[in-house]
């Protein structure tokens, strides 16, 4: 989603994809990453009419990404000092994906309750 991306819009495709989070991309390149929360805290908590808001005004400004190849321990280090649960992946500064901090926990430690929660189903 770009930039210009009216909220309402990104907060559907969270709906309809059942995912917490979308980057933001500007000409294929990474600008940010929204995510359910940001739309909440930056955006529905100041009350008012959310119509004209756009996801350029929800996400976050910092982009911290890893790339394909970085190793797992990485993508931990970054999140912990970060404090991220969310962590896109880039290649030549175009979005691949992401990696969430259940993604980590199944990878990790399987057995562990946030990584059990993490490999069910999602709800739907």
């Amino acid at each position: 989603m770009g930039p210009d991306t009216p909220v309402h819009q990104v907060a559907a495709t969270m709906r309809d994809e059942n995912i917490g989070a979308v980057l933001v991309t500007d000409s294929g390149q990474l600008r940010g990453l929204v995510t359910d929360r940001d739309l909440t805290v930056r955006i529905l908590a100041e009350g008012g009419d959310v119509t004209g808001r756009t996801v350029g005004e929800a996400c976050s400004s910092e982009v911290v990404a890893v790339a394909p190849d970085d190793d797992i321990d990485r993508a931990v280090q970054l999140m912990r000092s970060k404090a991220l649960r969310r962590l896109p992946v880039v290649d030549n500064g175009q979005p691949v994906g992401t990696i969430s901090l259940g993604d980590l926990a199944v990878e990790r430690d399987p057995g562990s309750a946030l990584g059990d929660i993490s490999a069910a189903d999602p709800n739907v």
